[in-house]
């Protein structure tokens, strides 16, 4: 009968994104790559271009959602942006 105990991930293996990154209410956050579209953190999302958040541009997390998402607030917008395309950033000018 097979050992279906839990493990710890060998080496090389990826880690669940919580356990990687945890991003909290309040951080500060960038993305991790451009996106292809942006939607509004609105009560009726709306898709926005991507050119809305300049690369590198910090914002904080002003709403957590379900199934990995969190809404950024940006210079021009908030916006909902899944987990794994978000870094946290330092505010440290």
């Amino acid at each position: 009968m097979p050992d279906l105990t839990p493990t710890d991930p060998a080496p090389g293996e990826d880690l669940p994104l919580e356990a990687a990154v945890a991003i909290h209410l309040g951080d500060a956050v960038r993305l991790r790559q451009p996106l292809r579209y942006l939607k509004t953190a609105d009560p009726m999302p709306m898709l926005r271009p991507p050119d809305l958040v300049d690369p590198g541009e910090v914002g904080r997390v002003v709403e957590i959602r379900a199934l990995q998402l969190r809404a950024i607030r940006f210079r021009r917008g908030t916006f909902l942006i899944n987990l794994s395309d978000l870094e946290p950033a330092s505010t440290d000018g």
